[in-house]
């Protein structure tokens, strides 16, 4: 299995308002129509809420980059089974429809593009979705490793010492569910971008952690737990090339 990860931007003369409600219920289910034609297997978005915590996620860190709009991810069988579905009539039909909508309402330069497969790390019996309706909130992490590191380097570090450190943590965090995603380089993400002028540079992946705020408390333990893991993100994580947010999940195609 793996991941397309599509981070939005809106166009500047619309209000986040507009462009989510554009985005929910016009651009998704074209997106949903053609699911098959495309190879679609499961398709969310998560649309940032405006919560002031990410302020002070971005703060803790030295500051970030502007929070995205939101994130909308396809799954797919394989690479190959992406590259066969688009060969297809129905496929370059389904293509042709997305590309024609996108920019009504996506800075589609600004909003990059990459696939990416999964590495679980803290993950429940039964699956954690941040629904609108709900408390639990996701907290999206696009992450760019340190120019120190390459991205192998980065990636690694991030799989075998960080996430062990999370997954340790994640009880007095409060995390129900706790996922990285990691790019990979390949053509198919490039053609991909390119043919929607995307310009912006791709994340060396992101992080992804579901959290019940109604079970939270602030505590000593927490504060704690929080510093540990910002300290060790300083071993591999361009903050300032790097951006975070909160944001609920609309489930479109798959459970």
């Amino acid at each position: 299995m793996i991941r397309l990860v599509f981070m939005v931007r809106r166009r500047p003369e619309l209000s986040l308002t507009e462009f989510q409600d554009y985005w929910r219920n016009e651009h998704g289910p074209l997106v949903a129509f053609h699911q098959t034609r495309l190879g679609v297997v499961r398709y969310t978005q998560t649309h940032r809420i405006g919560d002031p915590t990410d302020e002070r996620m971005a703060a803790a860190r030295g500051g970030m980059e502007e929070p995205y709009d939101g994130v909308a991810e396809l799954w797919f069988h394989s690479e190959q089974a992406l590259i066969e579905a688009g060969r297809t009539d129905g496929g370059k039909r389904a293509g042709r429809d997305l590309l024609e909508d996108e920019p009504r309402f996506i800075d589609l330069p600004n909003s990059p593009m990459w696939l990416a497969h999964e590495y679980p790390q803290v993950s429940p019996v039964h699956e954690v979705v941040a629904r609108p309706n709900s408390p639990v909130v996701k907290l999206h992490f696009p992450l760019r490793h340190l120019p120190s590191l390459s991205l192998e380097e980065a990636q690694r570090y991030w799989r075998v010492q960080h996430g062990p450190l999370i997954r340790s943590l994640s009880p007095a965090m409060g995390t129900l569910r706790y996922q990285q995603v990691h790019r990979y380089e390949t053509p198919v993400a490039t053609a991909l971008a390119a043919s929607r002028g995307i310009v912006a540079e791709p994340y060396s992946g992101h992080a992804e952690a579901w959290t019940d705020r109604s079970a939270v408390r602030v505590t000593d333990e927490l504060r704690a737990a929080n510093r540990a893991a910002i300290a060790d993100e300083r071993h591999f994580i361009d903050f300032g090339r790097s951006a975070m947010w909160l944001g609920k999940e609309h489930v479109l195609v798959g459970a």
